[in-house]
């Protein structure tokens, strides 16, 4: 072989070296690249199902990277502020509602849930902005009117609150937790008779609970008919606690004395009246001022919480139903 052909192959074989010797560079791009993908990449299902399944704060966490992966996926971050819900991080889901809306501004779901996160924060003016905005771009659902009907009543906005439980109704004529809530809004407003109604309506469905129960028994007895309120109670409580309540509540609303008694109470030379045997009746028709009854917070779904305690001189009150 001449001196000419063996420089030229061993310059081949030079440059194919070259061309197939790792380049650092390039492999740490490649890898950072790889580690990009990886991270960003969803979760499979089964790591899902495992994150799920896991105590509250691992799932928030697991929930909190597949959000920072994907902050515009609508279904991630609904998920995210359940999980923060959860441990009760509402100002964290508050500030992810309100970034994820920018993108989906009109979204029920989306309005919903940040109602009731502001509900739970006792935002009720916030609440009640999202629930009405829910209702308003999504008319025919009758949980937002619902749930605005509720916030409404927190806000002692009573006669704008029936008129959201109208159109509640008007979807869903026999939604229990509209229907018992309505009884309980009629209630403040000193209507008895209406409250009596809309509760015994509730009360007929197959998913009244027990509170319905409760809340139609207290509106019979204010209006001193006690004997129907003794028996709608003890569907469910011992007879013991029946009487126990109404005695009680005979007691709170049992008319107060005239004028007349009281000024001659106090004065040592007027006659005593001759005690009576028998306790008078409260009048059916005089509405009861709304400081007697003891309101509990609602909820939803998740609406809406735990009950308020019961007033100590009475141990009686009326309570909504969540949703």
């Amino acid at each position: 072989m001449s001196r000419a052909k063996t420089s030229l192959t061993a310059l081949i074989l030079a440059l194919g070296a070259c061309a197939s010797a790792p380049d650092p560079e390039a492999e740490a791009q490649a890898e950072l690249a790889r580690a990009i993908e990886d991270a960003t990449k969803p979760a499979t299902p089964e790591e899902i199902e495992a994150a799920n399944n896991s105590d509250p704060l691992t799932k928030a966490n697991f929930w909190s990277n597949e959000y920072n992966k994907d902050p515009k996926n609508l279904d991630v971050a609904m998920t995210f502020v359940s999980a923060l819900r959860g441990i009760g991080s509402n100002e964290r889901a508050i500030e992810v509602l309100s970034q994820t809306l920018v993108e989906y501004p009109d979204n029920p779901d989306l309005l919903m849930a940040l109602g009731k996160v502001f509900s739970a924060e006792d935002n009720l003016m916030g609440a009640a902005r999202a629930f009405e905005k829910a209702a308003v771009v999504m008319p025919e659902r009758a949980d937002a009117w619902s749930a605005f009907g509720i916030t409404l009543d927190k806000l002692e906005r009573h006669d704008m609150a029936q008129a959201a439980y109208d159109k509640a109704l008007a979807l869903e004529p026999t939604r229990t937790t509209t229907l018992a809530n309505y009884g309980l809004s009629l209630a403040l407003s000193g209507d008895l008779t209406g409250a009596e109604t809309k509760l015994r309506l509730a009360a007929e469905q197959p998913d009244a609970d027990l509170r319905v129960t409760e809340n139609l028994a207290l509106i019979l007895g204010l209006q001193g008919r006690y004997d129907e309120m003794a028996a709608v109670s003890s569907r469910y409580a011992p007879e013991s606690v029946v009487k126990k309540n109404t005695a009680l509540l005979q007691e709170m609303v049992q008319p107060v004395r005239s004028w007349d008694a009281l000024e001659e109470a106090p004065r040592a030379s007027a006659p005593s009246r001759p005690a009576t045997a028998e306790r008078p009746k409260a009048s059916a028709s005089k509405p009861v001022a709304s400081e007697s009854l003891s309101l509990a917070g609602p909820a939803s779904d998740d609406e809406t919480q735990a009950d308020a305690p019961a007033p100590a001189a009475t141990g009686l009150r009326l309570r909504r139903t969540p949703g």
